[in-house]
């Protein structure tokens, strides 16, 4: 591959020198050089602010959305070289898929959420609107609106496309432009994904950079409004996050580092329970999928002093049964480290466990492989410990391999305290059929945990296992796991955007946010708001229809019809005890049903499709021979960008004589975009 490329300020850039050599994690072989020298690092993120943020800015969140899905089938129609190319780093089949596939899923994922759950808009509304003052002229809005800056990415090297694609895609929808980092170890890999989405087109230009090497300066330039997402080691975050400019401009700021997760097998799950099966299968399989370089892998496995010896033997039997070797060799079950460099580091952490405890099964020093050369590669052992659970060593140091450490507990209390003298962990796991046990360790490790997988027979068939980090949840954990969260569904689109209180009159927030706020004013006409398409549609665009007297008939008849015989409808001595009622009222459903016969337009036209409500609440009670009148107002208007319609969300307000509410909420309607 030779030196691979930078791709910055909308150029691909060609180190003037020869760079370092990364090596084939199997063979040893030289597979590129790296090198960032002569990137302009302040002129990248000048140029990801002034070229890519406007024009992602420009595009709503469906439009992004759509991007990001077409994104995902064109990298999905390019899977096989990038497996080829994820086996120099050591990689199975099975552990490629998992990275790759991987993160062309989170893509899909967040167009997906961002197509239902983000509006066709620029701007996102986030909760209510909130009252200010009495009459109601003076009221506020939280809003989320992009940052002006561009999100710089660093990630580790044993993800090299999942781990930029789990940040790029958040990012992305937001609308906030991203430069991208890998690991040296593996950049490769990345370098050949960031080509195949370059060379697509499918991307604004200056919505994507990628920076092969070194960082340089590129902190030095960071300012308030860009962001900075590291993953690594825990030392290395702590270094980053104290950088003179990310203190000084309060850079946002998040980190998912290296972390000892555990698992904890519950006392009912003695051998032949499936529970006993699941942790066991859990525990070996997350000691060999990527030879155990997953920030979420088990490395504190605890299990009842009773069942340490069952739960050994049976783990060493699974790992005798997995073959190492040349990760392309039919029946090779665990491939290489990522490099030498690691195997090293990993074989130094062994060191300090054994310190603490013993080798329950394998050889830091010895492997037999297959198809590859033992030495050249970086191969490791599977290697399980036992340890003294009191030491310090397991909570303290993690060997980022094929490594695990069982370590024995007497007591529910102890597991829950043993489990948070990691310091804080990424992802923990429970394996129990007993719900007391579960519920107990769950509140008790929750507040040390970003993610808990609780294991039984169940879920197991269809669980994604203790170490998938899923795009619709977070991906993070506090204290020694770097304190911070990616993903999590939107709230990942959120954290790449600034939360504003906008303060004002009804009229003022409407036009801000798009939305019809109630005591902005409505407009009244002619033309009935059913009989206008999508085009015609304003928002503020109201009926007013009614009344409608409710009879004592109407309300028998509806109890009749549809079998809601409850005593406040059918029985005058019983309502008239009822405290809220004080006698027969109508069904809720009822009044519903009413204001809808009062406000519809029945006749064909752009109205395809009433398809729910939402929000109802029931505000005073109904009474025989009230009057009911019914407000619709368009309220929000969504066109759908791949559908010939829309969706418009229309507020509801059915008032009594009075002039009291008695019923709000909203209706949601599918309106084609032009006349029939």
């Amino acid at each position: 591959m030779g030196l691979l490329r930078s791709y910055v300020s909308g150029e691909w850039h060609t180190a003037a020198e020869d760079g370092a050599p990364l090596h084939d994690a199997t063979t040893g072989e030289e597979v590129a050089r790296v090198s960032s020298a002569g990137v302009d690092f302040a002129g990248a993120l000048e140029y990801g602010r002034r070229v890519g943020g406007p024009a992602l800015r420009e595009l709503t969140f469906h439009q992004r959305s759509a991007l990001l899905k077409a994104l995902a089938s064109h990298l999905r129609e390019h899977r096989e070289e990038l497996y080829a190319l994820s086996a120099k780093t050591g990689s199975t089949l099975g552990d490629s898929k998992f990275d790759i596939d991987g993160g062309i899923g989170v893509l899909f994922s967040y167009a997906s959420k961002g197509k239902r759950e983000l509006p066709n808009d620029t701007v996102y509304v986030e909760g209510g609107v909130e009252p200010l003052s009495k009459g109601g002229t003076f009221v506020a809005q939280h809003i989320a609106t992009p940052l002006r800056g561009v999100a710089v990415q660093i990630n580790a090297f044993n993800f090299p496309v999942w781990g930029p694609l789990e940040k790029f895609a958040p990012a992305f929808l937001a609308g906030v432009p991203s430069l991208v980092k890998p690991a040296s170890q593996t950049a490769y890999l990345t370098a050949r994904l960031v080509e195949l989405i370059i060379e697509s087109g499918i991307l604004p230009e200056g919505s994507l950079q990628f920076v092969a090497g070194s960082v340089g300066d590129l902190l030095d330039h960071v300012t308030a409004q860009d962001l900075v997402s590291f993953t690594g080691s825990a030392s290395t975050a702590q270094k980053l996050r104290a950088h003179p400019a990310i203190i000084r401009n309060a850079v946002r700021f998040n980190a998912e580092a290296d972390s000892l997760n555990c698992s904890i097998l519950g006392p009912d799950a003695r051998p032949g329970t499936t529970e006993f099966d699941l942790y066991v299968k859990q525990l070996t399989s997350e000691m060999t999928v990527k030879a155990g370089q997953k920030c979420t892998a088990i490395r504190r496995a605890f299990v009842p002093a009773s069942l340490l010896d069952d739960v050994a033997a049976a783990a060493s039997a699974r790992l005798a049964k997995v073959t190492v070797g040349n990760p392309t060799a039919e029946g090779v079950r665990m491939g290489a480290l990522a490099s030498l460099e690691q195997r090293e580091e990993v074989r130094r952490s062994l060191k300090a466990l054994l310190d603490a405890g013993s080798i329950v099964f394998g050889d830091p020093e010895k492997v037999e492989v297959v198809d590859a050369d033992a030495e050249r590669g970086a191969f490791l052992s599977p290697v399980l410990l036992k340890a003294d659970p009191e030491r310090s060593e397991p909570h303290e140091v993690e060997a980022f391999g094929p490594v695990s450490t069982l370590l024995p507990y007497t007591s529910t209390e102890q597991v829950i305290e043993l489990a948070a003298r990691g310091g804080g962990s990424l992802a923990g796991s429970i394996v129990s059929a007993d719900k007391e046990f579960v519920r107990e360790v769950v509140l008790g490790a929750a507040a040390y945990h970003g993610r808990l997988l609780v294991l039984d027979a169940d879920d197991a068939k269809e669980s994604t296992g203790h170490g998938s980090p899923m795009p619709q949840l977070v991906h993070g954990g506090p204290g020694r796991a770097g304190g911070g969260e990616e993903m999590g569904g939107i709230r990942g689109v959120l954290h790449h955007m600034q939360r504003t209180a906008v303060q004002g009159s009804p009229a003022v927030l409407s036009a801000v946010t798009g939305r019809w706020v109630t005591g902005a004013p409505r407009t009244e006409s002619d033309v009935h708001p059913f009989r206008k398409s999508l085009a015609e549609l304003k928002i503020g665009d109201s009926v007013v229809a009614g009344p409608r007297t409710v009879l004592q008939s109407d309300v028998d008849h509806f109890a009749e019809f549809t079998g809601d015989t409850f005593y406040a409808h059918t029985d005058p001595e019983a309502a008239a005890a009822n405290p809220l009622f004080g006698g027969i009222v109508a069904h809720g459903y009822l009044v519903v049903s009413f204001a809808a016969g009062l406000f519809v337009s029945p006749e064909p036209g752009p109205v395809l499709a009433n398809y729910g409500l939402e929000n109802l609440r029931f505000l005073t009670p109904v009474k025989v021979d009230d009057a009911l009148t019914v407000t619709l107002t368009a309220k929000q208007i969504t066109p759908r960008i791949d559908q010939e319609y829309g969706e418009v969300r229309w507020d509801a307000d059915v008032t009594n004589d009075d002039g009291d509410s008695v019923a709000k909420y909203d209706v949601l309607t599918l309106v084609s975009k032009e006349q029939p």
